[in-house]
């Protein structure tokens, strides 16, 4: 009995971990937006150099995280799952602060680019962790913690943001993250992983055995497609959130759409999860939330309202819409075997957040030759279409043994 509580408790304390770690993410992947005007004024950026410059430091710390992505998740498969978890914690953590001392655009830049770095590591890190640790059938609960509650960390955020200078709120990220690595004592590493780590004949984190048949890599690029109508949303629909209440007459605060958006999605994390084990699938539930987007992207669209508190409630409703998120991630996680399983886990967000570059300038130039609104809803079909489509092809992975490798 006393064995069993003991490791009910490392358990406890390794979802705890993760929860918190992603916490911060989201807290350091939200707070450029959230800062980005008054800091690049601070360092003597104004006028059109500003917007260009914005658009030139979040693209950087996207090419930041797509290679963070798969470096991480390279070395989660091939030095272990908890090195990456806190390697990556860590390195967004000293990014995050020292961007709190810039003064000078490139070195903006390489903060940022740094910490993109960084933040590409933790998520996949600590859902292969709790996947691979819990039972099969109750591991959609660590995931759904881990989601749900670190999605709050956009709107945290927004308040710091709000009520104190950038760089006290850039400084605030990095300190939480370093005060999460006193943690580390409470996490352990993957039995699974260790497994398959004492097996020196298996291909650990071997990025191009995902191409190596087109049956692989279509299941790859579906697990990323699952993803794509989330970062529609975040990219297009909230973050332009001024421009669409604009033709309505409308002035709304982007920040916050930002925060009504996230806590709808740690809302939408916590029921998509909760159906999930209720349902005992993953691809059902996934398969509501997607449609039930596409409806409230429309409404979002073509009904309008000339006020600002109808833009924060389809704010709230369209991020709880977007809340299979740890579904998500957890499906690409359970695709795969446990030799190649970090790999995959770290890249396919990364990935997912990526495309919010091709989405945006989709967007872009279809608005340069219709309205806004018919720009918007081509963009969010095309993603909706491709998200179903992937969740069809899928297997639905619930209750799975994740306990065998790729060959």
């Amino acid at each position: 009995m006393s064995n069993k509580l003991s490791d009910n408790k490392k358990l406890y304390s390794l979802i705890a971990v993760a929860a918190l770690g992603y916490f911060v993410d989201i807290y350091d992947l939200i707070v450029f937006n959230v800062v980005k005007n008054e800091s690049l004024q601070a360092i003597g950026i104004t006028g059109d150099a500003l917007k260009n410059s914005e658009i030139y430091l979040f693209n950087v710390q996207m090419t930041g995280m797509l290679l963070g992505g798969v470096l991480w998740g390279i070395l989660g498969d091939k030095k272990g799952r908890i090195s990456v978890l806190f390697g990556s914690i860590f390195l967004y953590s000293f990014a995050n602060i020292a961007n709190a001392f810039v003064t000078t655009l490139d070195g903006y830049a390489l903060w940022r680019f740094i910490a993109g770095l960084g933040l590409a590591g933790e998520l996949g890190a600590g859902i292969t962790l709790v996947s691979e640790s819990m039972h099969k059938d109750k591991r959609g609960y660590g995931t759904m913690i881990i989601v749900t509650f670190g999605a709050l960390g956009a709107v945290v955020a927004g308040l710091v943001g709000k009520n104190f200078g950038w760089q006290t709120t850039y400084i605030t990220g990095g300190c939480m993250g370093l005060a999460l690595l006193l943690l580390r004592a409470g996490a352990f590493e993957s039995g699974m992983y260790k497994q398959a780590a004492e097996n020196t004949s298996i291909k650990r984190g071997n990025f191009f055995m995902l191409f190596g048949s087109s049956k692989t890599f279509l299941k790859y690029l579906s697990c990323i497609g699952i993803g794509l109508p989330v970062w529609y949303v975040i990219g297009v629909l909230i973050n332009l959130s001024n421009r669409f209440a604009a033709n309505n007459g409308v002035q709304v605060d982007v920040a916050d759409c930002v925060m009504y958006a996230y806590l709808g999605l740690s809302v939408g994390d916590l029921l998509s999860g909760l159906l999930s084990q209720m349902m005992r699938s993953r691809k059902k539930v996934v398969m509501i939330y997607l449609s039930t987007c596409l409806l409230l992207s429309i409404i979002y669209l073509y009904v309008g309202a000339n006020s600002v508190t109808y833009y924060k409630i389809m704010s709230f409703l369209l991020g709880a819409a977007t809340g299979y998120w740890a579904l998500f991630v957890t499906i690409a996680s359970e695709q795969f075997g446990t030799n190649i399983r970090s790999t995959v886990t770290n890249t396919v967000p990364n990935f997912v957040r990526g495309a919010v570059v091709p989405i945006t300038l989709s967007f872009k130039w279809l608005s340069e030759s219709y309205s806004i609104t018919t720009a918007a809803i081509v963009v969010g079909a095309v993603c909706s279409f491709i998200a179903l489509l992937s969740t069809w092809y899928i297997d639905e992975t619930f209750s799975k043994d994740l306990n065998y490798n790729e060959d």
